[in-house]
């Protein structure tokens, strides 16, 4: 299974961008597809995350700014960022959990190469 992401760039603060993630292979079933992010020096931190049935988390310094969404049908997470600030910039990552794939037994966690969200006047 791959995870490939796209979308990050540099924006202005109280700009926005929209991070994109498509889950490639042989797969049956993605539980739950999220986000996360690492900034320099950080560790790597949940940013949201949506399961199939469509439930949302999101950390508590992104709510009401970003909003994650998901089509099952094609494997593919979204997030859109809006009123981005400086302490937003990170490298984000995207997350499938508990993927069933065709032929391998058990399930299992994947994730992306990262992209690089930069935010800065």
């Amino acid at each position: 299974v791959q995870l490939v992401e796209s979308g990050g760039g540099l924006v202005q603060p109280g700009g926005s961008l929209r991070l994109s993630c498509a889950a490639s292979g042989s797969i049956l079933s993605i539980g739950a597809m999220g986000w996360y992010r690492q900034a320099p020096g950080k560790q790597r931190e949940l940013v949201a995350t949506i399961t199939s049935s469509g439930r949302t988390n999101y950390a508590d310094s992104v709510k009401g700014r970003f909003t994650i969404s998901r089509d099952n049908a094609k494997n593919t997470v979204s997030l859109q960022m809006n009123t981005l600030q400086p302490e937003d910039t990170a490298v984000y990552y995207c997350n499938a959990e508990r993927v069933l794939e065709v032929g391998v037994t058990g399930l299992y966690t994947y994730w992306g190469q990262g992209t690089q969200v930069t935010v800065s006047s």
